[in-house]
């Protein structure tokens, strides 16, 4: 094998790996989901990871606590509280993978596809 073949071996087996690290941290991203829950304890609200409300859990006693304007005011607080949680833990999963200088709005910000990043997709 020459030089040249040796050198494109190594790149290519680089990129495989560096490809592999993307799609394991894509599919952490897709699990990722948090629940906050307000300091009176009244409302709980989980996002996903793209920022979706996938449950509003409210306790029973928060009609009897909090008017109809506390009570969106809550809940729009905890959907806010989670959405940058998820936010943080994704640029947590992702960061390290980003060139550097690369915002991750850049690449994983709304509308991002995965697929759009390799050349090959799938191929790893």
């Amino acid at each position: 094998m020459d030089e040249f073949s040796a050198t494109l071996s190594e790149l290519t087996e680089e990129y495989e790996r560096q490809a592999r690290r993307i799609k394991e941290a894509y599919a952490e991203l897709n699990k990722v989901e948090v629940s906050v829950q307000s300091d009176d304890e009244m409302v709980t609200v989980t996002v996903g990871p793209r920022g979706q409300v996938r449950r509003i859990e409210l306790n029973p006693r928060v009609y009897r606590r909090l008017s109809p304007t506390e009570l969106a005011n809550a809940i729009t607080e905890q959907i806010t509280r989670a959405t940058a949680a998820v936010a943080d833990r994704s640029r947590e999963l992702v960061g390290p993978l980003l060139p550097e200088g690369v915002p991750y709005e850049e690449i994983f910000g709304e509308g991002a596809d995965l697929d759009s990043l390799l050349p090959y997709p799938g191929s790893a």
